[in-house]
C-alpha cells in the first residue's frame, strides 16, 4: 500500500513528519535514486528504496520507553554546549528515540521516548489534551484561595492557560508542596502559572504522563513499555477523549 513519504519516515523512526517535511525541503531526501521535491509523494515501502543523507531507510520494529530524568540533563539528543542530555542514560538501541515532550533542565520526572513519530505528534498535540500531573514545591504558603485561578484558566504571555485540576500536599514552614495536573504542554508552563499567582517555583518533578507513573523507577534508570501500556497510548491518540479518565499505568521492565 502507498503511503506519503513523510509518514514513512515517521514510522521508520527517522523524524516526525514534521521534521521530514524540512529533511525534503533541504533536499536530504531521495527514492529511488531521485531527490524527492514534492511534500505529498507517495511512495511503496515494498518496492521503493528510501535514502536519507545517502543512507537507506528501513522500517523498524517501535520502541516505547519510559525515563525518570534526573535534574541538571537536557531533555535533547544533543546539546551544544556540552551538557548531559537524556540520551546519555539510555544504551544504543540501534535506532533514533525521541523525546515526547519536554522537562526543564532543572525539573525531574517522567519522560517518553519513542521512534513512534506519529504517536509522538499526537500526544502532544493541544487538541487531545494529554493529562500530565507534577509536584511542584514553591516559595510561600498559598492559601485555597491563591490556587483558586490555576483551577479556572490564567492569563500568560502566550495566552490562557486550560483549568488545572490543584491539590495541596504538604506546608512546611516557608514553602508548600503542591500537586497539579495540566492538560498542556507549553514551555515552562508550570513555573509561568505559579510565578503569575506569586508563587515561585523551587522544584519540580513530573510524576505521571497520559496515565503512566513513575513511581518505583528509580531516578536515572528507564524501563520499556509493555503491550498493554502502549496499546492505551494508541487509543488516547485515537481517541482524545479517553485521556480524560485514564488509569494509572504502572511501568514495567525496569533497568
Amino acid at each position: 500500500m502507498n503511503e506519503r513519504i513523510q509518514k514513512y519516515l515517521s514510522h521508520a523512526g527517522i523524524s516526525s513528519r514534521r521534521e521530514a517535511e524540512k529533511l525534503i525541503q533541504e533536499g536530504r531526501v531521495a527514492v529511488n535514486g531521485k531527490r524527492v521535491e514534492t511534500l505529498g509523494m507517495k511512495i511503496d515501502p515494498e518496492k521503493d528504496k528510501v535514502k536519507v543523507d545517502n543512507k537507506l531507510v528501513s522500517l523498524t520494529r517501535k520502541i516505547y520507553i519510559l525515563l525518570h530524568k534526573p535534574k541538571q540533563y537536557i531533555t535533547s539528543l544533543h546539546d551544544p554546549q556540552g551538557r548531559p542530555v537524556i540520551m546519555d542514560l539510555l544504551p544504543e538501541l540501534g535506532t533514533k528515540v525521541f523525546p515526547v515532550g519536554r522537562l526543564d533542565y532543572d525539573a525531574e520526572g517522567l519522560i517518553l521516548l519513542t521512534n513512534d513519530g506519529d504517536l509522538a505528534q499526537k500526544l502532544q498535540h493541544p487538541k487531545y489534551r494529554i493529562p500530565r500531573t507534577y509536584l511542584v514545591k514553591v516559595k510561600g504558603i498559598p492559601d485555597p484561595k491563591d490556587l483558586t485561578p490555576l483551577t479556572k484558566g490564567i492569563k500568560l504571555e502566550d495566552g490562557f492557560t486550560l483549568p488545572a485540576t490543584v491539590k495541596k500536599m504538604k506546608d512546611g514552614k516557608n514553602n508548600s508542596w503542591i500537586e497539579i495536573t495540566v492538560r498542556e504542554g507549553r514551555n515552562r508552563l508550570i513555573k509561568r502559572m505559579f510565578a503569575k499567582i506569586g508563587f515561585p517555583v523551587l522544584k519540580l518533578i513530573r510524576t505521571e504522563f497520559a496515565g503512566l507513573k513513575v513511581r518505583g523507577l528509580p531516578l536515572g534508570h528507564f524501563c520499556f513499555l509493555n503491550h498493554s501500556e502502549v496499546t492505551r497510548l494508541i487509543s488516547i491518540s485515537l481517541y482524545p477523549q479517553i485521556s480524560h479518565q485514564s488509569k494509572k499505568v504502572e511501568p514495567t521492565s525496569y533497568i
